[in-house]
């Protein structure tokens, strides 16, 4: 098992260092790192590498709405150069163009328009979702086929995560009565942002998990479902906590309505750190090689990348399971029952 994993770290650093030398050789002398940002951000394009004056990439269709003229589609490629493919206000079209940083705008600055496009942080999220619900329908079509029977194929290697979230996470913080009903929910969370993890570590991927935008949505996910199912004891905690003296109650009810909100908050920061964290960690270390110039720091550079993607390799899954577990623990706070006597 560590051999296959060191073999996978050891593929993933390669091919960072490969398609990072293509990107960074190709770019301005004198923004050799810049290339740290720009895979971290999101983008109308998804950009894969360059090799001398030609860029690999896909372009994103750009979808925009306004009052006046409705659903408009594009492609990036009308708003930028054919040949360097830098965005910019000399490449407007039809009124509208995308800034040196990524945001799309109008060239009349009192336009209104809502923009649906999808950027390479949305395409990565539709990867992520085929995968998961591929794989899910996958083990559920073998289930219904041959029951009774070992799992095979996609159900061998999702029933252990299944049983583990279900008994490890679910039942001991949800509790017996109550965990079946939340079990589903755990289980997509974790999957989703277990694949949006690892799949982000590969060269040119997305950084869709480390998106706050993404997160965030997460986060809000899990303030809905805990909070819309709270019952009449985890309510009364929170506006009235018994056996609190009334004068106190002036204080611990503000601090219990400001925890309602810091518990999602605290999800979506934790996950958007850690993991944009480990991708600027790596580029960074990458980057040194093309800043100092030198055999002896190219080397040590890639001993470290090899062993950070290590340690994301873990990551991808420990945050996978902290979101999972903290989401558990606070949706069994809301549906505990209380013994006040």
């Amino acid at each position: 098992m560590f051999r296959k994993f060191l073999c996978l770290s050891i593929l993933l650093s390669a091919f960072m260092l490969v398609f990072s030398h293509t990107a960074t050789a190709a770019g301005d002398e004198e923004d050799k790192t810049g290339f740290i940002m720009h895979h971290v951000k999101d983008s109308h394009e998804w950009h894969f590498a360059t090799f001398g004056n030609t860029h690999i990439t896909l372009p994103l269709p750009v979808i925009i709405y306004s009052s006046d003229r409705g659903l408009e589609f594009y492609m990036s490629t009308q708003f930028q150069n054919p040949e360097t493919h830098a965005f910019g206000k000399a490449y407007a079209h039809n009124g509208y163009y995308i800034d040196e940083h990524d945001h799309l705008k109008a060239l009349d600055e009192d336009r209104s328009f809502i923009e649906l496009s999808i950027t390479k942080n949305v395409a990565m999220l539709f990867i992520v979702l085929a995968i998961v619900i591929w794989i899910i329908l996958s083990a559920a079509s073998h289930y219904k086929k041959n029951p009774g029977q070992a799992p095979k194929g996609a159900a061998s290697f999702i029933e252990p995560i299944v049983v583990f979230v279900r008994d490890e996470i679910a039942l001991p913080n949800i509790g017996l009565h109550k965990y079946k009903k939340f079990t589903p929910y755990l289980l997509t969370i974790f999957f989703f942002i277990w694949f949006g993890n690892l799949l982000g570590l590969f060269p040119g991927a997305a950084n869709l998990t480390g998106n706050i935008a993404v997160t965030a949505t997460l986060a809000i996910f899990t303030f809905f479902v805990t909070n819309l199912n709270g019952n009449k004891d985890y309510w009364k905690h929170v506006v009235a906590t018994p056996g609190v003296p009334v004068p106190l109650l002036l204080i611990i009810v503000p601090v219990e309505i400001i925890g309602l909100f810091t518990k999602p908050f605290a999800l979506m920061v934790r996950l958007f750190v850690a993991i944009t964290a480990g991708h600027i960690v790596i580029l960074s270390f990458i980057g040194l090689i093309f800043v100092f110039e030198s055999l002896a720091v190219g080397l040590a550079s890639t001993v470290m990348v090899v062993f950070i993607n290590m340690i994301e390799l873990l990551v991808a899954t420990i945050q996978a399971y902290v979101f999972t577990l903290f989401s558990a623990m606070y949706i069994g706070q809301a549906v505990a029952e209380h013994d006040h006597h």
